[in-house]
């Protein structure tokens, strides 16, 4: 349905516990428009303190006369009343695509845009290890290699199932064997071994949990392996996204009043988390609740974009903000 809704709506918002499936399909619908120039990129954060920001740069037009779209990361409901404003206005603007890490199809900006046949909500599902290795190979043959799929399985899973860093691997894949879409190059096990990142999501899990569950006791040595496994400062943070955006989904389906325990024994017998993360999942939704969960992805978020400004200091800031991460979730587990 890409092609058809690409041409026929103008917002798009795109959400779920699968952060790197949303921005995959944002990026697909960008690459779908007509004449998509310039690229106009704004924070939820920014939109929630000027809610009428949204609708003035989409009626706006580029500096040099020509056409653009609107790129808005945002953390949950944030840009519920950007939207409101934008969809009031009888002026069509540019097309604007939403990417909502912890927002769900049922969230506030979701339901106001669900019934207008002129916007698209969708909301994405954490992968399996088939479709993403599908994807893998799709991305691959774009960058021209030609490579299995014993070796597309494999990125998948060093990938921790995000095609981001995926398409990362495949990147340097590129570089190594000098491929290219006029040039391809079959790709082997060897030139894997060669250039792929040896961490896998697992490698990621330990310090995920100590910082999200408060355990700062326990920090210092995840950070001290973090720099002796020279463990990807970007991976981890993406890990982190994931794992927050995971714990906003599971608060919105729990009931009011409702024991995180009993609720992750009853989604881990549906088998929508794996049973082996049941407590430490209980544990951080003992940690963020409430607000609190919206308030990390937004401090997430923006520790992304100084990390992606600044990539040489890029372990120091993670280090400095996992730590004040951990530090908050202790204090809110003592309480």
């Amino acid at each position: 349905m890409a092609p058809r809704v690409a041409a026929a709506a103008r917002v798009f918002f795109f959400c779920g516990p699968d952060e790197a499936g949303a921005a995959d399909a944002a990026a697909r619908i960008a690459g779908l428009l007509t004449d998509p120039g310039e690229r106009i990129e704004i924070t939820g954060a920014e939109l929630r303190k000027a809610p009428v920001r949204l609708g003035d740069e989409a009626r706006s037009t580029s500096l040099f006369g020509g056409t653009r779209h609107i790129w808005v990361r945002a953390a949950g409901d944030e840009a519920h009343d950007a939207v409101a404003n934008l969809i009031e206005s009888d002026v069509a603007g540019c097309p604007v695509l939403i990417v909502a890490t912890g927002a769900t199809d049922k969230s506030r900006t979701a339901k106001l845009l669900a019934a207008r046949p002129d916007a698209l909500v969708a909301m994405f599902h954490p992968p399996d290890l088939a479709a993403v290795a599908g994807a893998v190979r799709t991305m691959a043959g774009a960058a021209g290699l030609r490579l299995g799929s014993d070796l597309a399985e494999r990125i998948a899973r060093a990938a921790g199932l995000d095609t981001r860093i995926a398409r990362s691997e495949l990147e340097k894949l590129a570089l190594y064997v000098d491929a290219a879409p006029e040039s391809p190059r079959t790709v082997t096990a060897a030139d894997l071994d060669a250039v792929a990142a040896q961490v896998s999501d697992d490698d990621f899990a330990p310090i995920v949990d100590v910082v999200l569950g408060g355990q700062r006791e326990r920090l210092a040595g995840e950070l001290h392996r973090l720099k002796a496994m020279q463990i990807s400062p970007v991976g981890l943070l993406l890990t982190m996204e994931r794992r927050t955006a995971q714990l906003a989904a599971l608060a919105a389906r729990m009931g009011p009043g409702e024991e995180p325990g009993l609720f992750l024994d009853a989604e881990a017998n549906a088998r929508r988390i794996f049973w082996r993360d049941k407590a430490a999942l209980t544990a951080q939704m003992r940690c963020w609740g409430g607000d609190r969960i919206e308030r990390l992805a937004q401090r997430l978020m923006a520790l992304h974009q100084a990390m992606l400004a600044n990539s040489q200091d890029g372990e120091l800031l993670l280090a400095q903000e996992l730590t004040a991460i951990a530090r908050s979730a202790q204090s809110a587990n003592r309480r």
